[in-house]
């Protein structure tokens, strides 16, 4: 009788449990919502019971019904910018959400050059922070951490909670974000809301799915806790604590910093990284939504060698980043070429990565003319004599270097010795040439592990690391 008592009392509990709608942490009292979309919303109620959402800039109501595990979701219309805004679910008892803006939404996400706030990190600062975190008040800003957690399966809720930007808020924030968001936010003159999911030395495949990995060989898929090695290295662990939650949610789009993590397998990361893109794409179902990315800065990683194989450096990561958005539609890479430190694999810069991304978003999202964000490339070259001429696209108004030469540049003959070169500006190419190769065959820039970039376009952002000397091979699936 003891135990049928506690059984019935156990249900009544679980069942109270549910006699309200739950929403998950995102959807809470001071929340961003993207603007003019049908915006989703879901959570939990009583099992069975009509649930009705009523949106507090026009009155409107919509229905839906929980199922049998008490699980909802609907769409409403989201009207142009603006707020605040209250939202009220019923399912026979009633839940507000208070403070709510209609604006743009971005999920910020990747490794620790993303997750690092702008208090920096112990004896790693963030350059001019303080300054700029006494002077970021603004309501129309809103910022929401997504905890770290690593998980075996996929999960329906994370932990985290809506603030706006102050001082207190912003310091505890991710940094690159925030330059992020408050440009774009200055420049639209709309709100703006971030929700930075990053883990500070995750690699990619942690963002990933088991079915994404399958065409990469050795990624051992967790089955039990005991499989998950490392909490934000293993395969899937991240994407199921951390990202799962947040899929549906209608946003603008993506902003992303990794790849340090992954630089000594360069070789299959710009297959892996366009599969992570059209797998949050696939699963968001909001079609081909902006994704922007920066390219890792310079950094002494020290060397990998083989017996018989080319010295590895962190310059075939940067090359394999370079490639993913002439594969991927609608993304851009912010180039770093110029950010970088060389004793620390978190510059204190945060701002550059940060605005980069934002003129990224600016130009080709907002399509606010007159700027642009993206980096000149490599084209191709020319070989005349013992000279070496490299053109660039994407530089309408060419390049240029300081006081018209870079020294970041070398050259190499057949048998691809590499050898410092003098590099030169005459119009819109660069001219390669060193005494030590007559017939040059290859020229290299900048493809080191820590380089300062010197080599930029009219924009007055800097060109890639980059060698005339390889075609890319997509892996064969």
């Amino acid at each position: 009788m003891k135990k049928l008592t506690s059984f019935l009392l156990s249900t009544i509990i679980s069942l109270s449990s549910l006699a309200e709608v739950k929403l998950p942490a995102f959807f809470s009292d001071g929340m961003v919502m993207q603007q003019q979309t049908n915006a989703n919303l879901w959570g939990t109620a009583t099992p069975k019971k009509k649930v009705t959402v009523i949106t507090g800039w026009n009155s409107q109501q919509y229905t839906t019904t929980a199922d049998a595990s008490g699980n909802w979701k609907l769409s409403v219309t989201t009207p142009t910018a603006g707020g605040p805004y209250e939202i009220t679910f019923n399912d026979g008892k009633q839940t507000t959400l208070k403070n709510i803006l209609i604006g743009e939404l971005w999920i910020c996400s990747g490794q620790s050059n993303m997750e690092m706030p702008m208090k920096g990190f112990k004896n790693q600062p963030i350059e001019n922070a303080n300054m700029d975190v006494l002077k970021s008040k603004n309501p129309n800003l809103r910022l929401f951490t997504v905890k770290r957690a690593s998980k075996l399966e996929p999960q329906t809720d994370v932990t985290g909670e809506w603030y706006e930007a102050t001082p207190a808020s912003v310091y505890e924030f991710s940094a690159t974000a925030y330059y992020f968001g408050k440009l774009v936010q200055e420049t639209l003159d709309v709100p703006v809301g971030l929700i930075c999911t990053a883990w500070g030395g995750s690699a990619a495949e942690a963002w990933m799915t088991e079915e994404w990995l399958k065409p990469f060989p050795g990624k051992k898929i967790p089955r039990t806790e005991a499989d998950i090695t490392s909490k934000n290295r293993t395969p899937t662990v991240l994407y199921n604590g951390m990202l799962h939650p947040l899929i549906g949610l209608s946003m603008r789009g993506v902003i992303w910093y990794q790849g340090e993590d992954n630089y000594d397998r360069a070789h299959t990361y710009a297959d892996m990284f366009a599969t992570l893109i059209n797998g949050w794409r696939s699963e968001w179902k909001q079609g081909d939504f902006p994704f922007y990315y920066c390219q890792i800065a310079p950094y002494d990683y020290g060397i990998i060698t083989e017996p018989g194989k080319e010295v590895i450096n962190s310059a075939y990561l940067r090359e394999a980043q370079a490639q993913v958005e002439h594969r991927v539609p609608n993304s851009g890479m912010a180039v770093l070429l110029d950010a970088g430190t060389r004793t620390g694999i978190h510059p204190k810069n945060k701002r550059t990565p940060g605005e980069r991304l934002a003129l990224l978003a600016l130009n080709k999202t907002y399509h606010i003319e007159g700027i642009s964000g993206d980096s000149p490339y490599y084209k191709s070259m020319e070989i005349k004599g013992d000279t070496a001429i490299i053109s660039f696209e994407r530089s309408p108004m060419w390049v240029n270097a300081p006081d018209g030469e870079s020294k970041n540049f070398k050259i190499a003959g057949e048998d691809k010795v590499f050898h410092p070169a003098k590099a030169w500006i005459v119009r819109s190419k660069v001219h390669v040439k060193s005494e030590h190769v007559k017939k040059p065959v290859a020229v290299r820039y900048g493809f080191e592990n820590y380089v300062d970039g010197d080599l930029f376009g009219g924009n007055g952002l800097p060109v890639s690391s980059f060698r005339t000397d390889y075609t890319f091979t997509p892996l064969q699936f």
